[in-house]
């Protein structure tokens, strides 16, 4: 692994998984460096540059000032093995945000991410990236929820915190988010100031550090039919407030059904998404565990009497939409087509 051009000022531990059965949160293991990025050259050179002889897991998160569209991303956190690295948006701009473009846009590196909609639309709005090969650790916990018998309503998603907090993937409270939170609650601003405060980069770091722990404790678990549905909500959650004008024929496709889960009479079932009441700024909890296409929703809202939204989110009465394969009969208000499927107004 490539290390950063300046002597490292801070250093974490990243629990890994331990086939010896050992404690992975054991504070004697060696810790590692973590990097302040504001040049590229300072990134791992096989981060910078995918390729399918060097695939990469990487633990991914961004922060900012309104992470949205409009808002200032301001820090983009890359955790690997033996090292994290925090790129400065603000310091190395957008020469160096483009730099990483290739690796966040490529097939031979996945990102781990919990709840990339936010994320995905800054990097998309803000850069032009299409956020892609996302292993989301929300979705994929609803997934293991359902696939061990327990439920979740659909808006009920599991936060980072309370992923944390599961003693089944890492069982450890995370009160410093709560710090952060408060901050940002008296200073939204509160990313955009240089030099990173010793708070500033600790809790950027204990963001993406545990992430590669739980990627592997959850993968272990995941069964084929789970992982097509990880693959396919994940791809879905990067469009998701990314609306283009040409159906996102410049987007990575979308999964296809793979055939050992094409069984007569057992094929995985349709993807739903509910859509509840939605107080503003509280659009995170409008995807729910059957993840389409937002811009099928604003094309079906036109039928609905439900308006336009923006950044902060939609609000009004609830609808459902059911996606389906073209071709089929429809009794729906409204449709809207993308990938080869139809979304129905239910």
């Amino acid at each position: 692994m490539a290390s950063s051009n300046h002597p490292p000022s801070h250093r974490t531990h990243v629990p890994l998984p331990s086939d010896s059965g050992g404690n992975p949160f054991d504070d004697e293991a060696p810790p590692v460096p973590i990097h302040i990025v504001t040049n590229a050259s300072q990134l791992p050179a096989e981060f910078l540059n995918p390729s399918p002889e060097k695939q990469l897991v990487v633990g991914f998160d961004c922060e900012g000032v309104d992470l949205c569209r409009n808002g200032t991303l301001c820090i983009m956190q890359l955790a690997f093995q033996d090292a994290i690295y925090l790129v400065d948006a603000i310091e190395g701009g957008e020469v160096l945000i483009n730099a990483c473009k290739p690796a966040l846009e490529s097939s031979y590196i996945k990102k781990v991410i919990h709840d990339c909609k936010r994320d995905s639309e800054a990097l998309y709005f803000q850069f032009g990236i299409k956020l892609n090969n996302v292993m989301d650790t929300q979705i994929a916990y609803s997934l293991l929820e359902e696939q061990e018998g327990r439920t979740r309503l659909p808006d009920d998603n599991i936060s980072f915190v309370g992923l944390l907090a599961d003693p089944r993937y890492c069982g450890i409270s995370y009160q410093e988010k709560e710090e952060v939170r408060l901050l940002l609650r008296q200073d939204p601003k509160f990313w955009k100031y240089r030099p990173l405060s010793e708070l500033m980069v600790r809790a950027a770091a204990d963001d993406v550090r545990f992430l590669l722990y739980i990627y592997h404790m959850m993968m272990k678990k995941l069964n084929e039919r789970s992982l097509w549905h990880l693959a396919v909500r994940g791809a879905l959650y990067c469009r998701c407030f990314c609306i283009n004008d040409n159906n996102y024929a410049d987007w990575p496709s979308i999964p296809p059904i793979p055939d050992n889960l094409m069984v007569e009479g057992d094929a995985p079932e349709e993807e739903i998404l509910s859509i509840l009441d939605v107080p503003q700024g509280k659009m995170g909890r409008v995807i729910g565990r059957k993840g389409v296409s937002i811009l099928s929703i604003k094309e079906s809202c036109k039928y609905c009497g439900n308006s336009f939204w923006g950044c902060q989110g939609p609000t009004g009465q609830g609808i459902h939409l059911r996606a389906r394969e073209a071709g089929e009969e429809s009794g729906s208000h409204a449709e809207g087509k993308n990938d080869g499927l139809i979304f129905d107004v239910l």
